[in-house]
């Protein structure tokens, strides 16, 4: 049987299909697009296109406008509106005259407007690190890219939680100019230099545009420190560590001889005490042990009297840190507190370690930080010290004059046994005191300076 499978198209843009003679159409139909329906397209999505593009820059440019107007100059331009809608709606001539008035002082103000600088600004400073109580010096090094001269202008310059105002002198054309600005750092903290923005405003403040450069600095300023005597931080005097009542077969501490073991090395035969026994004698050693310092800071404000307390004993707990660290020491700083920046590793019940791999990397950990908000105290900090199952052989915690001596116990009473506690009280313009009491060394520092002398004075009880 021959079956008949032509397609032909039907006038009305269906397909058919002829079996047999007879014709059936598709349930699928396609509508024929000539070259007009595509030109068609073609042109609503172009005209979609450029829609998108100029809603994007009419947004904008309506941005733009809406920050160049300052909250005086939209009280002036409410001013107008107001008025001249009163004026058309009651005819009141003095309400055209104000809605014309402010109108003219919008209109004047535009001119200082117009123009671009095409400045090329870097921000150099002489140094990243200083410390409370010095200055730095920022210099502004402004290039004009652009071969017109420029006037001369006023910047503005964020210099920590201040604004400087930086006056730029006449650039000429394709030149460069450098400006100093020094920058006093008078306490202990972070400094953030820049962006440097320069604006352009009427002499009435209606409008205001400005321009800034994304160039920004960070400065730390270090807490004030004194050097310690030698051995102080560990309170040991040796290089290799401080002898101890245990005694070893092999270390560097010489202590007696005795008769010769099964299983003893050879090597630590004493020859001359066994020829003078007749009998075979072995060296003994007393156990040398590395002094491991940990510096607990108390950074609860209500610890002190005031805020010249607390940078006290900011810089009390850092020159001892410090101390540490040049001599070596296995070392543990802690302190319950915050940081400007994201620094050290929390530890156990609020208690944070300072990081401490070089002196530069510990002073900047104390310069940012902070007192928090829900401060744990004293006690609290000394448990979770002892908690954190650290080999310590000396802690020295630094709190200020409002704990008393009581409080001060109960303190060290969480710390293990056999651990030397050196606990510093800084209470401003009072009589350094050295005292001990419950095998804990109490300090008492009136200044920075006295602490040298308290150490020397502690290390002989």
């Amino acid at each position: 049987m021959s079956v008949d499978t032509s397609r032909a198209p039907d006038r009305g843009g269906w397909s058919r299909t002829q079996t047999h003679g007879t014709t059936r159409y598709g349930e699928t139909a396609t509508r024929a697009q000539g070259p007009g329906a595509e030109l068609r397209a073609t042109r609503r999505s172009r005209l979609r296109r450029s829609w998108r593009r100029t809603r994007q820059r009419l947004r904008r440019v309506l941005a733009r406008a809406t920050n160049t107007v300052t909250p005086v100059g939209w009280l002036a331009l409410g001013a107008a509106l107001i008025g001249a809608a009163l004026g058309a709606l009651f005819g009141w001539v003095e309400a055209w005259f104000v809605a014309i008035l402010f109108g003219l002082l919008l209109l004047v103000a535009l001119p200082f407007l117009l123009g671009n600088r095409a400045y090329l600004v870097r921000i150099a400073l002489d140094r990243m690190r200083v410390v409370a109580g010095s200055a730095f010096e920022v210099r502004l090094e402004i290039e004009n890219a652009s071969r017109r001269p420029a006037l001369p202008s006023t910047a503005e310059l964020p210099v920590g939680n201040a604004l400087r105002e930086v006056p730029i002198p006449f650039v000429a054309g394709n030149g460069s100019v450098e400006v100093p600005l020094a920058v006093p750092a008078p306490a202990r903290g972070v400094i953030e230099v820049g962006p440097l923005t320069l604006a352009r405003q009427d002499p009435l403040g209606l409008l205001r545009r400005e321009v800034t450069w994304r160039d920004r600095h960070v400065v730390r300023v270090h807490p004030r420190t004194v050097p310690l005597p030698p051995g102080s931080a560990g309170m040991v005097r040796d290089l290799e560590g401080a002898a101890s009542s245990r005694l070893t077969d092999a270390d560097l501490s010489f202590h007696a001889v005795r008769e010769y073991l099964p299983g003893d090395p050879l090597r630590h035969v004493h020859w001359k005490s066994t020829a003078k026994s007749g009998t075979l004698m072995v060296r003994q050693y007393e156990e040398s042990q590395t002094a491991r310092a940990a510096v607990l800071f108390d950074s609860d404000l209500d610890s002190y009297a005031g805020e010249d307390e607390f940078e006290l004993g900011v810089s009390v707990a850092a020159s001892v840190s410090l101390q540490a660290v040049r001599e070596g020491r296995e070392r543990f700083i802690a302190a319950g507190a915050d940081f400007a920046v994201a620094r050290g590793r929390a530890g156990t019940r609020g208690l944070r370690e300072l990081p401490s791999h070089t002196p530069e990397q510990l002073l900047d950990a104390w310069a940012e930080l902070l007192s928090p908000e829900e401060p744990a105290p004293i006690e609290w900090l000394a448990r979770s010290l002892a908690e954190s199952r650290r080999s310590l052989s000396v802690v020295t915690i630094v709190t200020g004059s409002v704990p008393d001596i009581a409080r001060l116990r109960r303190a060290t009473l969480a710390l293990p046994s056999g651990v030397a506690v050196a606990i510093v009280r800084c209470e401003e313009l009072a009589e350094p005191t050295v005292r001990l009491a419950d095998s804990a060394v109490f300090y008492t520092a009136g200044a920075l300076t006295d602490l040298p002398q308290l150490q020397l004075r502690g290390s002989k009880l």
